[in-house]
């Protein structure tokens, strides 16, 4: 499951096989063979095939794959088997959005706080959380057990942010801020970079032209 030499293309098609396969249990569908699974998604029957069997394939000739089974252990592969704490920093509309979000509660990430610098800030009310001063955020980090920081601020103090998440023990950050940060082999970092993705888009409709 930690095998390392699994190409990120491949780990990033996990999720979107998680999700299909989630809609496909929504419909009450037991069974599906790569073939089906390929018209449903989009990728080749091969390509599924081949991404599968890195993890050890899970499926049966003539068979195909059981759809509970199979949404279960790519769930597990993608560690939806643990729970983490995650805490959010920067609560302007972005990081707002996120607190709001039901779906990572049901996926086994539970944001414990709301952080931000802004004074005028620290001391609403989002959802159930009131908004805390990021100033006291290592202390929190480690009394609670965290896991995860999300970070959703502006660019401008975000690497010093960085290393004080580093330095308080944090070992992933998903990170929205438009900006490369340098951290530790050992803290994974996942970019979210809203613009890239939108000009991606604008490309992509350009060259349709």
């Amino acid at each position: 499951m930690g095998n390392k030499n699994i190409s990120m293309a491949v780990i990033r098609r996990l999720p979107k096989y998680y999700r299909y396969l989630g809609d496909l249990l929504d419909r009450d569908i037991q069974r599906i063979s790569s073939k089906e699974l390929s018209d449903i998604i989009g990728f080749t029957a091969s390509q599924i095939r081949q991404d599968l069997n890195n993890f050890g394939g899970f499926g049966q000739q003539g068979y195909g794959y059981n759809v509970d089974a199979l949404h279960k252990e790519i769930g597990k592969i993608l560690g939806l088997d643990t729970k983490y704490n995650a805490v959010l920093i920067g609560a302007g509309n972005l990081g707002q959005a996120i607190a709001n979000y039901s779906g990572f509660r049901k996926a086994g990430f539970e944001i414990k706080a709301l952080f931000d610098a802004n004074p005028r800030m620290i001391g609403l009310k989002i959802r159930d959380f009131e908004i805390l001063d990021s100033e006291d955020i290592e202390e929190f980090i480690k009394e609670n057990d965290v896991d995860i920081a999300i970070m959703c601020i502006p660019k401008k103090g975000s690497q010093e942010l960085a290393d004080r998440l580093v330095n308080a023990g944090i070992k992933g950050i998903w990170n929205f801020v438009p900006v490369d940060l340098d951290v530790p082999e050992s803290v994974i970092v996942e970019n979210v970079n809203l613009t890239e993705s939108l000009f991606t888009l604008s490309y992509l409709m350009k060259a349709e032209d």
